[in-house]
C-alpha cells in the first residue's frame, strides 16, 4: 500500500480539491474491485447484512494515507474508522465501499464516495466538492463549482414532478420494519410513489437522483459518509435535500422541490 500511496501522491500533488476527490474515489474503487476479483475476507459488523471486507479497509487506508500526504491540515472521517482532527476547518468524509453487502455478494451496485466539507461533517457550512465512483461500470459523478456531472456530462436541472409520477430509491432494514412508528412513517412517505426501489447503496441512489434516473431518495438515520457525497450532487443538479424527524428517527430526503414537499408533508403526520 505504501508504494501505491507514494506513486499516487507524486502524480497528484498539484491537483486541486475537485481533481483530488475524483482520483481518490477512482483509485479506491478500482482497488476494491481488484481485491474482490482476487478473493475477499468478510466480517459481520452488527448483522449478516452489515459487513466489512478487507477491501473496505484497504481502500480507506489508501485514501487516508494519500490525504495525510497531500492535505495534511485537513481532517478525515471514514466509515471504517479513519479519523483525524482538522486544523484547516475542512474534513474529507470517506466511504471506501458503499453497498458492501452488494459488493461482497458479487453485485456491481457498489461505489466509492468522498465529500470535502467546511465545518463539522454532521452539519457542514459548505460541501466544497464530492465524488462518487462506480468502478464496475466506470461511472464517475462529481459535484464541484456548483455543477454536477456524470463522466463529464453536466446534470440538471431536475424537472418538477410529484411523488405519484416518480420512483423512489429507499431503504428500510428488516429490523426497522418491526418498529411500528418507523414503519408507519416510511410507509406513509413512499406509498404514493409511482414505484419503489431498494438497491442498497445510498451514494449511487443519490447520484442517480442527480442524473434523473430515479425521482427521489429517502432513508432514516443516515451516516455522514452515506449522505454528504450524494447530497452535494443532488443540490448541484438543482435539486433539494432536507432532514425530517418522523417516527422517532431522522429521515434524509432528496429530489426535486415538488417531490420533497410531497414526502415532507407525508412524514409530518408522523412527527
Amino acid at each position: 500500500m505504501g508504494g501505491m500511496t507514494a506513486a499516487f501522491s507524486t502524480s497528484f500533488d498539484q491537483s486541486d480539491d475537485a481533481a483530488l476527490a475524483r482520483e481518490l474515489v477512482k483509485h479506491a474503487g478500482t482497488l476494491a474491485l481488484r481485491m474482490r476479483d482476487e478473493g475477499l475476507e468478510t466480517t459481520e459488523k452488527t448483522s449478516v447484512s452489515d459487513v466489512v471486507t478487507d477491501a473496505d479497509r484497504a481502500a480507506e487506508n489508501f485514501v487516508a494515507e494519500a490525504l495525510g500526504k497531500l492535505r495534511p491540515a485537513d481532517g478525515i472521517l471514514g466509515e471504517e474508522g479513519a479519523a483525524k482532527a482538522s486544523t484547516s476547518g475542512r474534513t474529507w468524509v470517506v466511504d471506501p465501499v458503499d453497498g458492501t453487502y452488494n459488493f461482497a455478494s458479487g453485485s456491481d451496485y457498489f461505489c466509492s464516495a468522498i465529500a470535502l466539507v467546511e465545518g463539522e461533517p454532521a452539519n457542514p457550512e459548505r460541501i466544497l466538492t464530492s465524488a462518487v465512483y462506480r468502478p464496475a461500470l466506470e461511472t464517475l459523478w462529481q459535484a464541484a463549482d456548483g455543477q454536477a456531472t456524470c463522466n463529464g456530462r453536466r446534470l440538471g436541472p431536475l424537472p418538477a414532478a410529484g411523488l405519484d409520477q416518480l420512483g423512489v430509491a429507499t431503504y428500510l432494514h428488516p429490523a426497522s420494519m418491526q418498529i411500528e412508528p418507523v414503519r408507519a412513517a416510511w410507509t406513509a412517505a413512499v406509498e404514493g410513489a409511482a414505484t419503489i426501489r431498494m438497491l442498497g447503496a445510498g451514494s449511487i441512489d443519490l447520484s442517480t437522483v442527480a442524473s434523473g434516473g430515479i425521482g427521489a431518495w429517502l432513508q432514516h438515520t443516515v451516516a455522514d459518509w452515506d449522505w454528504l457525497p450524494g447530497r452535494a450532487l443532488v443540490e448541484a443538479a438543482g435539486g433539494r435535500t432536507i432532514k425530517v424527524s418522523a417516527g422517532g428517527v431522522e429521515w434524509c430526503v432528496a429530489g426535486n422541490q415538488r417531490v420533497i414537499e410531497d414526502i415532507a408533508t407525508r412524514l409530518s403526520h408522523h412527527a
